[in-house]
């Protein structure tokens, strides 16, 4: 996908988004207070929370879109990760927000101190509309999300469908609530708290983890010795270090390669590496290869020079 098409998907995805969360969270905090919904309250905080992080990461969206500079060589790519951070910290922070609000909900009942009898019918038809909403968006930007592979945007997909999930428990709060059971309304809202907490742990691992520049997953590294296995010259590959900056893969490459050849022989081989890998990884950007004398030669050399009485430096 050409990097213009992508940004734009992106950007376009993170603002339907931004749109449909204001919306949703004016409805679900304003029926949530009016209608007497401790869950619909609850959830109309986790979408306010959505809509305040959906801006900023709109800001970073448009910001990644920058071209390389001398400062940024690689580009802006990266703050696509930092956007996914900045959605998983929000989503953390609301969970923690509306666990102790449920927590205190259900402790006023206990204690006979609330004056909540249930929800309104109109509360209820609200958090059927959210249950159905999100799940036509998280469709749609999980499937922008895995076309662009943009780390906001499948974070934000991830939200989308922890919105599924706890809106799906407001309405069964709400409906239980309706019931008499008015207990299990806000207990509704707590579990809805739990269901984020955990979504927010699983962005901010997902994204540090690129952040962090670590190392390339099994299969990505079992793919690049299969290629290479075609590089006449190879004799083995030694290191793999890869830089991830958006959808985009650097790699550091370490090869063995026969110490007869001229330095000649092995830039030739270190370009083979390099073009093989560009034209057959569609997300690599870079591609950095070393070359020296192979590990089998350099032990074959070690046992020679014993054998001989030579002794080698420890």
């Amino acid at each position: 996908m050409k990097p213009d098409s992508r940004q734009q998907k992106g950007i376009i995805a993170v603002q339907l988004g931004l749109a449909a969360n204001a919306v949703l969270a004016l409805l679900k905090t304003g029926i949530g207070v009016a209608g007497h919904s401790p869950a619909l309250l609850a959830d109309g905080i986790n979408s306010t929370s959505d809509v305040a992080y959906g801006i900023v990461v709109s800001i970073f969206m448009h910001l990644s879109a920058k071209p390389a500079d001398d400062e940024h060589p690689y580009g802006h790519d990266r703050l696509e990760s930092i956007a996914a951070v900045v959605i998983g910290a929000f989503v953390i922070t609301t969970a923690i927000s509306i666990f102790w609000a449920a927590i205190d909900n259900i402790y006023d009942l206990y204690r006979g101190q609330s004056d909540f009898s249930g929800a309104s019918a109109l509360a209820l038809w609200i958090a059927l509309l959210t249950v159905i909403s999100k799940i036509c968006l998280t469709i749609w930007t999980q499937k922008i999300g895995n076309q662009t592979q943009n780390l906001a945007v499948i974070a934000l997909a991830a939200d989308h469908r922890n919105d599924i999930f706890s809106a799906l428990a407001a309405t069964a709060g709400i409906v239980f609530g309706r019931m008499g059971h008015l207990w299990i309304d806000p207990l509704a809202g707590g579990l809805v708290s739990l269901i984020i907490l955990k979504t927010g742990i699983d962005i901010i691992r997902q994204s540090s983890a690129d952040l962090m520049d670590t190392l390339p997953g099994q299969h990505l590294s079992r793919q690049i010795e299969k290629l290479l296995q075609t590089v006449h010259g190879v004799e083995n590959i030694e290191d793999i270090h890869g830089h991830r900056f958006g959808q985009y893969l650097v790699l550091n490459i370490t090869v063995g390669v026969d110490p007869e050849i001229t330095v000649a022989d092995g830039d030739r081989i270190a370009t083979q590496v390099e073009t093989t890998l560009m034209e057959q990884i569609d997300f690599m950007r870079r591609v950095f290869v070393h070359f020296h004398p192979s590990r089998d030669f350099q032990k074959k050399n070690s046992t020679d020079l014993t054998g001989a009485g030579v002794e080698l430096p420890e």
